[in-house]
């Protein structure tokens, strides 16, 4: 009965609890409280102001991440891209581009923006191409801090990097010099899903050998990636052995596809083959399933509590004890000039959030 209330008016939650009151015995009726409808309430709550969620797809071009992400999400965010040549790929540096879109589903409005690197990895000398990733992480953890800092904070956008998908070559074999220090310069700062591209480019064979070759070298160099919760004593065998089958499958071996095509009377998403046919959504062929269910169904709400909690926490923390080191040295200033701003150690300058910071306190003080 709860859960068929859930979006409904104030009339109906008192309905509910009527009816729930009505259905207990007399004895336990007196000591009915209603709290029980809770999470019915903050249900209703969450679903009529919709959800955030801002996905970071890196990796060299050619890997597929476009067609991954309209597979994953049903959509088509890449209809106006521009694909290089080879002489204009050589003189392209690293952009940001981000694609926001609205999706609904039964009822459940996601604001999802994907944040895409063209020019990542394609130039002759890719030393510190990972930097305008990790300066556009760090911008959206400034911005978050002066919203939360402002007097407004009751309609804060949350554009923080939830998850960054990571690309690797399947023609490597292994972790190249530009991964590692790719994900050495922002694993303090995102989840990092890593994925094994173009998987249909390897054999059954080769997948089972490269997948402990990577996760094996991740180790060696203290790469920092997502670490999947761990499961509760109470949850049921079935959970246990997805979630185990979940964390041996890093990094997530992966194929996409937006064609349609026929296979045995069926109408799947694949890719046609002269010797056949590569079902996206076959567990036995890939694992794109493994990735949209942990992704999507099962740690969505995850990777924005950890990006909340453990990446913005350590950001803010170190932006705060700055400023209060700032104020104890000066404590006539009310703004500091940015070239005094230290830098943080993985995060860049935040010289423009403790200006304004300071700047509003020692308004606030002087009235």
């Amino acid at each position: 009965m709860a859960a068929r209330c859930v979006g409904l008016g104030l009339c109906d939650q008192r309905l509910m609890v009527m009816m729930i009151s009505s259905s207990l015995p007399q004895d336990q009726e007196k000591e009915y409280v209603g709290f029980a409808t809770l999470p019915s309430q903050v249900h209703r709550k969450s679903v009529k102001k919709g959800f955030d969620f801002t996905l970071l797809v890196a990796g060299e071009s050619g890997l597929g991440k476009s067609t991954l992400v309209n597979s994953l999400f049903l959509t088509d965010l890449y209809n106006d891209k521009k694909f290089l040549n080879s002489e204009e790929r050589i003189t392209q540096t690293v952009e940001i581009t981000k694609h926001t879109v609205e999706i609904e589903e039964k009822g459940v409005r996601l604001r999802l923006t994907i944040v895409d690197t063209p020019g990542f990895g394609d130039a002759v000398n890719n030393k510190e191409c990972w930097r305008p990733v990790a300066d556009y992480v760090d911008q959206q953890f400034e911005q978050y801090f002066r919203d939360e800092s402002g007097l407004n904070r009751r309609n804060i956008l949350d554009n923080r990097v939830h998850c960054c998908l990571y690309f690797i070559s399947p023609f490597g074999h292994g972790l190249r010099p530009m991964d590692v220090e790719f994900m050495r310069a922002v694993h303090d700062k995102v989840n990092i899903v890593p994925i094994l591209a173009k998987a249909d480019t390897l054999t059954p064979a080769e997948v089972r050998k490269m997948k402990p070759k990577i996760r094996q070298e991740i180790e060696s160099f203290g790469i920092k990636i997502y670490q999947f919760p761990d499961c509760d004593s109470d949850e049921d065998e079935e959970f246990k052995q997805q979630d185990k089958e979940l964390k041996e499958s890093i990094p997530f071996a992966v194929i996409g596809s937006n064609t349609v095509v026929e296979a045995k009377g069926r109408r799947i998403r694949g890719r046609l083959y002269p010797w056949g046919i590569v079902e996206v959504e076959n567990p036995a062929h890939c694992d794109f399933v493994k990735l949209r269910n942990m992704l999507i169904r099962t740690h969505m709400q995850d990777l924005k509590d950890v990006t909340r909690d453990t990446h913005y926490e350590n950001y803010r923390a170190q932006c705060i004890q700055s400023m209060t080191r700032m104020v104890v040295k000066e404590p006539s200033a009310t703004l500091i000039p940015p070239q005094s701003v230290p830098v943080f150690h993985g995060f860049g300058r935040v010289g423009s959030v403790c200006e304004q910071k300071l700047s509003t306190d020692a308004s606030t003080d002087a009235t």
